[in-house]
């Protein structure tokens, strides 16, 4: 039967083409040649905070990135065929970033916690560190952790270093946006001690020449950072085989001596704390309750109105004083003086030429620095501070909207004013002034409404205005929706409020008119 069937043409063809179908399929895919995973790179979006060095920084070349976790997270890449694509935002952000599935992992000394595990998906440890206390180098009452009862205590925002703060008795503690602001607040001299990671304390003393700061004793807790993953990522079994192959080729080594002194330590396949962690948090929910173990709702109502008085009374002072200084400056404006005109013209395009929260910068941190840096001890503490920097700014664009009203009033009521017998303040005051202030009204109360906005830009000296009330609980509790949607309406009510206000008094002046 098989010689009647190779003997026609037709069966021949077809034999062929099977052979060639063959020929083609063990080209394509060899099953005896072994799977790479660089041949199908994947792009991998990886969050990260540059701003705490070694572990991850903006590159010395000024093109990307560089640190521990950087060349750690490229090379767990390389091994498994992720392309990987870093994204820089703040620390308290990664959580949430993660939970929208904006990034696909994040890394950056995330310490391994059993509070933070139940909203993300924790890779296996990479690195092993702990928490220092850095004091200045002039402090000698400061010795241990014992001693930071009731002191005035520096951390980043929602790091393990503020949660080890709040269970300080009486201690006032201050969170600032990233660990080099905790650090410069103790150079300056307004913080007692900063509770912050040891790595990156150690850099910022040794390598990176921060002066006057010392490092006194440690927290005694074991902590192990990890790559954090959204609870439905199918990559973490990718990440862990990666980090292993890693370990076991010696790579990690190499990162390890590049970036630290020493040789690292050996690392567990499971973080400690996640280890019989259910029956821990369960006695220290009984005895020691914190904010994370609060319902979210009794936090928003405890916390968002003290957050919102806060926002009210920076407001309030910086318009006060705003409109003391605008009026100044729009009478000099508008005066024959030419240096007068230029100086305040100069002030007026800085300040309004310049983002708010460089000049908070200036103002809370540069120069508290540069008198210290000339021999001279001054610092401002974060209030005044803030009602400067608010009050500076704001007086430059009411000074405009004042000068605008004045000037727009027509020259022949001067003229008329002047063939009265009255002199410019009489006519100012009785003329000019009263119907000025009915045309700026409108822009006054914008300029109000905006300055209700702008005082969230304090949170980054550590001011707990009502944005900042909002990270705090967003730290603890994870559920950033909720709690952003709710400060937003806030500030919804306050700007609605305060837009009724001047809305009222606009009709109450058109009618006494």
């Amino acid at each position: 039967m098989l010689k009647y069937f190779f003997r026609h043409r037709k069966s021949k063809v077809i034999i062929f083409g099977f052979l060639i179908f063959v020929c083609v399929l063990l080209t394509t895919f060899n099953p005896f040649e072994k799977k790479s995973f660089a041949n199908e790179s994947i792009s991998f979006t990886v969050g990260t905070e540059p701003t705490f060095p070694p572990l991850e920084m903006p590159s010395a070349t000024g093109n990307g990135l560089e640190g521990f976790d950087i060349d750690l997270m490229n090379a767990i890449g390389k091994e498994v065929g992720l392309n990987i694509v870093f994204e820089s935002m703040p620390f308290d952000g990664l959580i949430p970033a993660l939970q929208s599935n904006t990034i696909d992992a994040a890394i950056g000394g995330i310490t391994i916690t059993p509070e933070r595990a139940k909203s993300v998906r924790f890779s296996s440890p990479y690195f092993k560190a702990g928490l220092a206390i850095a004091v200045q180098q002039s402090n000698e009452v400061i010795k241990n952790y014992d001693d930071l009862k009731g002191k005035k205590i520096a951390v980043a925002i929602g790091t393990t270093g503020a949660i080890a703060a709040s269970k300080i008795p009486n201690a006032q503690v201050i969170t600032f946006d990233s660990a080099v602001l905790a650090l410069q607040e103790l150079v300056n001299g307004k913080v007692d001690a900063v509770l912050n990671d040891t790595p990156v304390t150690l850099y910022a003393i040794k390598d990176a020449g921060l002066q006057k700061i010392k490092i006194v004793g440690t927290v005694e807790e074991e902590e192990y950072y990890g790559i954090i993953l959204p609870n439905n990522s199918d990559k973490l079994a990718l990440i862990n085989y990666g980090l292993y192959e890693i370990l076991r080729n010696g790579n990690y080594n190499a990162i390890y001596r590049k970036w630290f002194s020493g040789e690292p330590t050996n690392l567990p396949i499971i973080a400690p704390s996640l280890i019989s962690s259910a029956n821990s948090s369960s006695n220290n929910t009984q005895n020691n309750p914190n904010l994370t173990n609060q319902p979210l709702a009794l936090l928003l109502i405890q916390k968002l109105p003290q957050g919102a008085l806060v926002t009210i009374t920076l407001t309030s002072f910086s318009i006060f004083f705003g409109l003391i200084g605008g009026s100044l400056i729009a009478f000099g404006l508008i005066s024959r003086r030419k240096i007068l005109k230029t100086i305040l013209r100069i002030y007026v395009e800085f300040f309004r030429g310049t983002p708010m929260l460089v000049q908070l910068f200036i103002i809370y941190f540069g120069l508290p620095a540069f008198f210290q840096g000339i021999g001279l001890s001054w610092s401002l503490q974060r209030f005044p501070a803030a009602i400067i920097a608010l009050s500076l700014n704001v007086t430059a664009y009411l000074a405009e909207i004042i000068r605008g009203g004045i000037e727009s009033i027509d020259s022949g009521q001067w003229e008329a004013c002047e063939s009265l017998g009255m002199n410019y303040w009489q006519t100012m005051k009785e003329v000019i002034l009263p119907q000025a202030f009915r045309r700026i009204l409108p822009p006054l109360g914008n300029e109000f409404i905006t300055l209700i906005k702008d005082t969230s830009l304090v949170a980054v000296i550590g001011f707990a205005e009502l944005f900042r009330q909002g990270q705090l609980i967003v730290a603890t509790t994870y559920q950033s929706f909720a709690v952003y949607i709710t400060v937003a309406l806030v500030y919804l009510c306050l700007t609605t409020l305060s837009s009724f206000i001047f809305k009222w008094t606009e009709r109450r002046l058109k009618i006494l008119n």
